[in-house]
């Protein structure tokens, strides 16, 4: 899987990306591709270059890109997560995207996790004609529902450091907090659960990456809902979610599922690291592959090929 550096601006700013182009690229028909960003303070580097194969050994193109203030990507202060900032650079990606010859423009599939798995429903929702589908993993659809998990203790200890944050901003000393620590610690993201994935993680990834980010996000999950747009998304949708996640409830991924017309709904015995691991990564790529082909599909030879790259795991319904 070879990559193709390419890079993009968004609102005056050059945003890294990663094109990977399956093996039969060089044919007349130009193959679907499928756009990719992290969720919550993470880099493209950090375990979705494995999805990005796995489509690519399906027949797909991928293309993988950073935030600004992220990975590759230009913008100070680093590592400012703002949905708002974030659906900006999704629309300038898409809009690159289309204007690659190595691709099919027309069959644009967006592909989300985590936090990115709103973005990805946003996006959907603005109606572009070129975007195909939609995969939105274990995603942050409702901000009210993700806060209910958190302690008022540390609500409290991060509300105190966002506002040291936008007070510093004022003078260039901006503020920041863990992206994920032990329950009961000040992080963004705090629970044992987070602290156990990310350990999981970052044994089995080489990947620089900071534990920090900026503290003024503090103040801008709690009203960030996707589920508010979801009925506007017209194209087909998967949804997963995970019955032990306890940081993006799978509830609230099926309520959204709900609203989408023409959305499936999967749900894994998983937490929310689960999917980039193990048998639960197995589960999801399969998943994924199975809605892609009857949903976008390839060519029928690469079809045929391509059912063979990922092994089944156990689902729940």
């Amino acid at each position: 899987m070879t990559p193709i550096h390419t890079h993009f601006q968004s609102k005056g700013l050059q945003c890294a990306g990663t094109l990977y182009l399956p093996p039969t690229s060089h044919e007349p028909r130009c193959p679907p591709v499928i756009v990719m960003a992290h969720g919550f303070a993470c880099v493209r580097a950090l375990t979705l270059p494995d999805y990005a194969r796995r489509f690519v050994e399906a027949g797909y193109a991928v293309y993988l890109f950073d935030y600004r203030n992220f990975g590759d990507s230009e913008g100070l202060p680093r590592h400012w997560v703002d949905p708002a900032r974030h659906l900006q650079d999704w629309g300038a990606a898409v809009r690159h995207v289309k204007t690659l010859p190595e691709v099919d423009a027309r069959r644009i599939v967006l592909w989300g996790t985590s936090l990115s798995g709103g973005h990805v429903i946003c996006t959907a929702a603005r109606g572009d004609a070129d975007i195909a589908a939609v995969i939105a993993q274990h995603p942050h659809v409702d901000g009210l529902a993700a806060l209910a998990s958190v302690r008022l203790s540390v609500l409290a200890r991060a509300m105190v450091a966002g506002m040291r944050d936008v007070a510093g901003r004022l003078v260039g000393r901006p503020h920041y907090i863990p992206v994920i620590a032990r329950a009961g610690e000040l992080a963004a993201l705090s629970s044992d659960e987070a602290a156990r994935g990310l350990q999981r993680l970052m044994a089995v990834n080489d990947v620089a990456w900071e534990n920090k980010v900026l503290a003024r996000v503090v103040f801008k999950m709690g009203g960030y809902s996707p589920l508010r747009q979801a009925s506007l998304v017209r194209v087909p949708a998967l949804v997963i979610a995970g019955t032990r996640d306890g940081i993006t409830p799978w509830k609230s991924a099926r309520e959204a599922a709900r609203r989408m017309p023409h959305a499936e709904f999967r749900r894994f015995d998983c937490d929310h690291f689960d999917p980039y691991l193990g048998e639960y990564f197995e589960a999801n790529v399969r998943a994924h592959v199975d809605f892609l082909h009857r949903h976008v599909p390839v060519q029928p030879r690469l079809r045929r090929a391509a059912l063979h790259a990922c092994k089944p795991a156990p689902t729940h319904p």
